[in-house]
């Protein structure tokens, strides 16, 4: 063998290698690619979610306040966290601001329990099965939000991914995580009793 076909042979080898690596770091992008438009999808699921729980809110309050006129300190705080929520983007942010809403709303609903009228008003008791309803769809979507950032923080951090994660400059997502304990328990909506 001559040394033309030897360079041609370690020419065509490299360029194999060179194309096979180039084909690899193209499948790990487009791997973590797809799952950052996941998190972002299931970060919208949320936005959807807490956008109906937000266009309820008013009509639930505005349903409390023709009873309990005398508790406009609670209607203050729920409008305030509302708006509040409203412009949040950092889940650590919202997570925090949810537990507030969720022990506002328990407030209002203790109000409510007062008003043994209000209890048995059929436009309050539509408006707490829907809202049971929005706080059962937002689980889902806080559920399914934090599965998609465990698999894209899974994804990033391991070798050689995290290499092209690096390059990229993506860093882990946070999950949507609520503070404090007590805040983690659902909104109390049934007055049945």
């Amino acid at each position: 063998m001559d040394v033309g076909a030897i360079l041609l042979i370690c020419i065509v080898i490299f360029l194999v290698v060179l194309v096979l690596g180039v084909l690899f770091v193209i499948g790990l992008y487009n791997g973590i690619q797809k799952l950052v438009v996941l998190v972002d999808e299931a970060w919208s699921g949320i936005d959807v979610q807490l956008k109906k729980r937000f266009d309820l809110i008013p009509n639930l309050v505005e349903t409390v306040k023709g009873y309990a006129t005398h508790e406009n300190a609670t209607f203050e705080k729920i409008a305030e966290l509302r708006s509040g929520m409203m412009g949040t983007k950092s889940p650590e942010e919202l997570g925090k601001m949810e537990g507030e809403l969720r022990a506002t709303l328990k407030t209002l609903f203790a109000v409510a329990e007062s008003y043994p009228e209000l209890k048995a008003n059929e436009n309050f008791l539509k408006l707490q099965d829907s809202l049971q309803e929005i706080e059962n769809e937002l689980e889902g979507a806080r559920r399914y939000y934090n599965g998609a950032v465990r698999d894209l923080n899974t994804k990033i951090i391991v070798f050689p991914n995290n290499v092209v994660a690096g390059f990229l400059g993506l860093k882990k997502r946070e999950f949507f995580e609520v503070a404090d304990a007590a805040e983690r328990e659902n909104v109390k909506v049934d007055f049945s009793a």
